[in-house]
């Protein structure tokens, strides 16, 4: 086992995002106080003091994660499912990407095989490879609405194949896994006893596609697999990644006791009055103004993006998202890819506007791709956007080109 290799998408937040006057590499929806979260709720007779139980006694609290919070998981994940699932089916961690974590240091050992839907969160496949895992990139095609090949997927499979890793709705592309597509998953899973993480943390954000359609994804947990884990946190699609809470859940008790045993050495428990906060923010009083208006806001940035993405067709182009927070975006000139470091080095220079570079965060491949976060405070967006939009009249000829 090795360490992992630097995290680059992080790097670039920590050394960019701090001095950017327009942030639209950010992934979360635009985050919210405590007090606009309050105002949202439907329990009027909540206060600061009551959310947080100001009395309480700041101990460890519930190891695994406070009772009201996992119920109120619980509900959510037992919504539209066949059976409920129990409460000590999840447990509760200090975010997503720290379940994620939590699953890689669990479940695997030198040697196994990990398949991880590609492109993603870069921890998901380089934490696996550094704890010794042999990983396998399954690739989303771009000119497929970014839909991965499911013969492809077969043909990964060995028999050490212990693990297959999911983004749904996925980072960096908006795109999602449609539900015969999953169920095709789940069957080939079953088939060969590899168990299934699906990070689900821009879950539930579903702001161009309903419930109604047949592609619509269920979650992992909700498809009859018991060797399923889904997790999740409050940082994406809840806008309050200041809290740092997350969650692993599964159907399987025994995969939820190995992540519970193995965290006993990590994190051991998560601040009970940042799970007090969560459990407001998920309660049935709060949840659904919380989204309602988080789904909106996807909605109405996203029509301004692709308004200034058409405006300049010419040298950018995507595929437009379905979910989540994030879009891929090509930029290219006289039909090559520019160099999107250089790109994005030079727009945050000039004015204010932060990208991400698509081959800085999510490998050589993606050449000319930004990612761009566009669910954040629409005067943010719109703002940003035009300064962009300057850029893209003065300077963008004089951007490189990718490197052949």
């Amino acid at each position: 086992m090795a360490p992992p290799p630097p995290f680059h998408v992080e790097q670039w937040m920590d050394d960019h995002e701090t001095t950017a006057k327009y942030n639209l590499a950010e992934t979360c929806c635009a985050s919210i106080s405590i007090d606009e979260l309050l105002a949202l709720s439907e329990d009027k007779k909540a206060t600061v003091s009551s959310v947080l139980d100001s009395s309480a006694i700041q101990n460890y609290g519930d190891i695994p994660g406070s009772h009201p919070l996992r119920e109120n998981l619980s509900r959510l994940y037992s919504s539209k499912a066949g059976s409920p699932l129990p409460p000590d089916n999840i447990l509760i961690t200090p975010g997503a990407i720290a379940a994620n974590h939590l699953v890689f240091y669990a479940l695997l050992s030198p040697g196994d095989h990990v398949i991880c839907h590609y492109p993603t969160y870069q921890q998901l496949y380089s934490v696996p490879a550094s704890l010794g895992a042999d990983v396998s990139l399954w690739h989303s095609d771009p000119s497929n609405a970014w839909l991965p090949d499911f013969s492809a997927l077969e043909s990964l499979v060995t028999d050490k194949t212990k693990l297959l890793i999911l983004n749904n709705p996925q980072n960096p592309t908006g795109a999602i896994l449609p539900r015969p597509l999953l169920e095709k998953i789940v069957e080939l899973a079953e088939k060969h006893n590899i168990i299934i993480l699906s990070d689900e943390v821009y879950r539930p954000l579903f702001h161009s596609i309903t419930p109604l359609d047949p592609n619509f994804p269920p979650s992992i947990l909700s498809l009859g697999y018991r060797n399923t884990i889904a997790t999740g946190s409050l940082s994406k699609a809840y806008s309050l990644a200041g809290l740092r809470v997350g969650w692993a859940a599964s159907r399987s008790p025994e995969i939820v006791a190995k992540l519970a045993s193995a965290r006993h050495y990590t994190t051991i428990s998560v601040s009970k009055l940042d799970q007090a906060v969560a459990s407001f923010a998920l309660s049935p009083e709060t949840i659904h103004a919380l989204l309602g208006r988080n789904v909106q806001l996807a909605k109405t940035n996203l029509e301004v993006l692709d308004k200034w993405i058409t405006k300049h067709d010419e040298y950018c182009s995507y595929v437009r998202p379905v979910a989540g927070t994030t879009a891929f975006v090509k930029f290219e000139r006289e039909g090559k890819a520019v160099n999107a470091r250089a790109l994005c080095e030079a727009l945050q220079e000039r004015t204010g506007v932060m990208f991400l570079p698509g081959d800085v965060g999510f490998g050589e491949e993606w050449r000319g791709y930004v990612r761009v976060g566009y669910v954040n405070r629409t005067e943010v967006l719109r703002e940003g956007l035009e300064e962009a939009r300057k850029f893209m009249r003065r300077e963008f000829d004089e951007v490189p080109l990718a490197e052949e």
